[in-house]
């Protein structure tokens, strides 16, 4: 695992990096300030988020706007700023942890769906961002889950019964676990658990084959993972609250919207208002299955 400060640097450096060859590989970018041809939708490095983006996306092409996805740019810290100087237009993000993220030195944060928009909403908009209307009815929340055979040897179902066993297992998660609230940190602070190993892992892939390996104990998997519905594995329940809601939530450069108009707004507040969490799961069991984030969108406008 990296340490947590010493790993700063190196994340700006990568995203400063990173931004200036999303300006110059976008059409028409030549600066944040600079109109782009087509709007850029950009994705977050793991499949679910990339799938989600390509459904989003696609509504904007149905409204016959000229569209282009950047697959898997990176974490938060590269693709926010990104959205704020209009490098990208348009991300799809979770609200809960996109409200961390943007305000991570508030300890009162609301955890109810509609306080939590408005407060992103309110934050984000001088930042040059515009916070769309969640999916009421899709989230996807971080888990933390076990194999099923160390559920039942150990007699655990919750993240509290962890407390006495956590000095002698191994954790493995995202390499920015170490650093999100939601993650490592929020796993000591609120349920006191601090593991004897942690190991990043690459993608959930590589988490469950650890789980299921004996590499690791415990992992982070998403609750949307199609994998717990056909590995041996289990997630661990919430018991204490961690996870605040993480509904589905698109956010749009205001310079987007401002150039592409109303239309644009209601292309993505449609799929919103449509997408569900069992989608969520439907659209990941078809990533697992072979199909790319694309067809696997492509699939999901098809049923509707």
């Amino acid at each position: 695992m990296r340490p947590r400060h010493a790993s700063l640097p190196l994340v700006l450096l990568v995203g400063t990096a990173l931004l200036v060859g999303l300006g110059a590989c976008s059409p028409g970018a030549t600066g944040s300030a600079s109109p782009s041809t087509t709007i850029r939708f950009a994705s977050y490095d793991f499949p679910e988020n990339q799938t989600l983006v390509e459904v989003y996306a696609e509504a904007a092409r149905r409204r016959g706007f000229p569209v282009s996805v950047q697959y898997g740019i990176g974490t938060r810290e590269v693709v926010a700023p990104a959205l704020q100087q209009g490098v990208v237009d348009v991300v799809v993000d979770y609200l809960g942890t996109a409200l961390q993220f943007a305000r991570p030195t508030d300890s009162g944060l609301p955890r109810e769906p509609q306080q939590m928009y408005t407060v992103l909403r309110r934050t984000l908009g001088g930042r040059g961002v515009e916070v769309l209307q969640p999916a009421a009815g899709a989230q996807d929340q971080n888990g933390f889950a076990v194999t099923k055979a160390f559920a039942t040897e150990r007699r655990v179902s919750s993240l509290s019964d962890l407390g006495p066993l956590a000095p002698r297992l191994a954790f493995g998660g995202p390499p920015e676990c170490a650093d999100r609230p939601l993650c490592l940190p929020g796993l000591e602070q609120t349920y006191g658990l601090r593991f004897a190993q942690v190991l990043p892992m690459p993608s959930r892939v590589a988490t469950v084959e650890a789980l299921v390996t004996g590499q690791i104990d415990v992992g982070l998997l998403e609750t949307t993972d199609a994998r717990l519905a056909t590995d041996p594995v289990v997630l661990l329940r919430d018991d204490r609250g961690l996870q605040p809601p993480e509904n589905v939530v698109p956010m749009v450069g205001t310079a987007a919207l401002d150039r592409w108009g109303d239309d644009l707004r209601t292309a993505l507040d449609e799929v919103s208002a449509r997408l569900t969490t069992a989608d969520l799961v439907r659209l990941n069991g078809l990533v697992e299955k072979g199909l790319t984030p694309a067809q696997a969108a492509a699939k999901w406008w098809d049923a509707r």
